[in-house]
């Protein structure tokens, strides 16, 4: 195919050039019912170019194929058979894939640092989940994604689970062996789902961890939001082989997925499909010599370390999402990011009970990078200023193995009674509590509670973190089972 062409961008080029009167949706028509205040702000072009697709770029049956042909061009540009797009983020895209390999009733092996959008899809679905843990790391308190032998010693437990779906990269940098656990699916011929969220620009740079598509996995779930020029709620579902029939993935995602898709977001990804096949490589290496750099310099700062694949036991990591251990400044990620936010004006993406991290783009540049470095400079030389860091009770190794009582959607859907949170151990919860970022959840609809988790999530709410998704923000109370 010409991967000069961009399909969604020509067929609004024509469509401006016709100048249509539209009689449909958008009621705004073109910005033309916008408030001035809010053009102001938002710009006339953005009104101007938000067109529905049918009726809009394309006809009422959509006959010139505009969608179609660019999911083919970035199907083929990253290696893959068949790609979907989705304007509802990777959270759709996830369950949309989940939902095309196991059914109600079904097992499937899933990895328990996977994001709560993987839960949602458990609730929603009713599928069996059997989880799959990663290596915990005790000094550094974080978890990896799931290793083959891990994934192996799962099928071996449940011989009838239909597939495993595992996170990689995860919201740490952190990846894991994907060819690996590729190799175990095949030997029991499973399906192998990726939650490459965080993955988007893998497939254009030989220097980066493995792209899940070449590791060969079935089905790969990116978000070109979050290290591509999408725009937010941007993704992109990847599909080959045939162990997940497209039409059926196709009818999961009609399922889920919103009638009335944002052509700004497909526009944004057929140009940012066109950008990486012809600069792709150019525009990362100057990415990675960035990243390196800054690596470098961040390392050099008192109090200040960097993750990487050499101190940490990650199979591999990306280097472009740089992750820093504040710890030995005495103070924790949640208040370091919030001070490095109002003092500098540099927002950070994770924070957590000793880390934040940045990641560094194709939209990035020395001088970008150079803030960065800048305000870094100013936390660890300004570390006095801050609180001191807050003491979170981590949970020990194992002790966020927790057992599954009920399937997820039975206990979310279930009778449920409140009871005051110091009364909840060993009572069976019946919600998400999320931790977030990194987004996966501390405890999942379904499993029983115990005090070491209870007190992780008790003591850090109370040092800073955030737990969004919860009923009672205080944590006072949790929702559990009626017994």
């Amino acid at each position: 195919m010409d991967q000069s062409r961009v399909p969604v961008l020509e067929a609004l080029a024509a469509y401006r050039r016709r100048g249509d009167l539209n009689f449909t949706p958008p009621g705004h028509k073109q910005g033309r019912g916008v408030d001035p205040r809010v053009l102001e702000v938002l710009g006339k072009d953005l009104f101007r170019d938000d067109v529905m697709v049918m009726n809009g770029l394309d006809d009422r049956l959509q006959s010139n194929g505009v969608l179609e042909e660019a999911q083919q061009l970035m199907a083929e540009a990253v290696g893959a058979e068949k790609a979907f797009f989705s304007t509802c983020g990777s959270s759709l895209s996830v369950k949309s894939a989940m939902l095309s390999v196991a059914g109600p009733g079904e097992k499937l092996l899933v990895a328990r640092n996977s994001h709560k959008s993987v839960i949602s899809a458990l609730i929603l679905s009713g599928v069996e989940p059997v989880w799959v843990h990663g290596d915990w790391d005790g000094d550094l308190h974080m978890s990896y994604p799931p290793t083959p032998q891990a994934v192996e010693a799962a099928f071996e437990a449940a011989p009838d689970a239909k597939g495993v779906i595992v996170a990689s990269p995860v919201d740490y940098g952190t990846c894991g062996d994907l060819a690996g656990i590729n190799e175990v699916c095949r030997r029991y011929d499973r399906t192998f789902i990726v939650d490459e969220a965080w993955g988007a620009h893998l497939p254009f740079h030989e220097d980066l961890p493995t792209w899940g598509m070449n590791a060969g996995a079935d089905l790969c779930v990116t978000s070109v939001h979050k290290m591509g020029n999408g725009l937010e709620q941007s993704s992109v579902f990847h599909l080959q082989g045939n162990r997940v029939d497209p039409a059926v993935l196709k009818a999961r995602e009609d399922l889920l997925g919103t009638t009335s898709p944002s052509t700004l977001i497909y526009a944004a990804l057929d140009g940012w499909r066109r950008q990486m096949v012809e600069r792709g490589k150019d525009l990362l290496d100057r990415t990675l010599e960035l990243a390196e750099s800054a690596r470098g310099e961040i390392d050099k700062m008192h109090g200040l370390w960097v993750l990487s694949k050499e101190n940490t036991g990650a199979f591999d990591v990306d280097p472009l999402k740089i992750v820093i251990d504040v710890s030995e400044l005495g103070v924790d990620g949640y208040h370091a990011s919030d001070w490095l936010r109002e003092r500098c004006h540099v927002n950070f993406s994770l924070s957590d009970h000793r880390r934040i991290s940045a990641e560094i783009t194709v939209a990035d540049s020395e001088e970008t990078v150079g803030v960065l470095l800048d305000a870094l400079r100013t936390l660890s030389s300004s570390a006095a200023d801050l609180p001191p860091a807050a003491r979170i009770d981590v949970p020990e190794p194992g002790e966020l193995e927790l057992d599954v009582a009920m399937l997820p959607r039975d206990a979310f859907f279930g009778q449920v009674e409140i009871v005051p949170t110091g009364q909840a151990v060993g009572r069976i919860v019946a919600e998400m509590v999320t931790p977030y970022p990194p987004g996966a959840p501390a405890l999942c609809p379904g499993e029983r509670i115990t005090k070491p988790v209870l007190s992780y999530l008790t003591s850090g709410l109370e040092g800073g973190m955030n737990i969004p998704d919860v009923s009672d923000p205080s944590l006072k109370t949790l929702r559990v089972v009626a017994e």
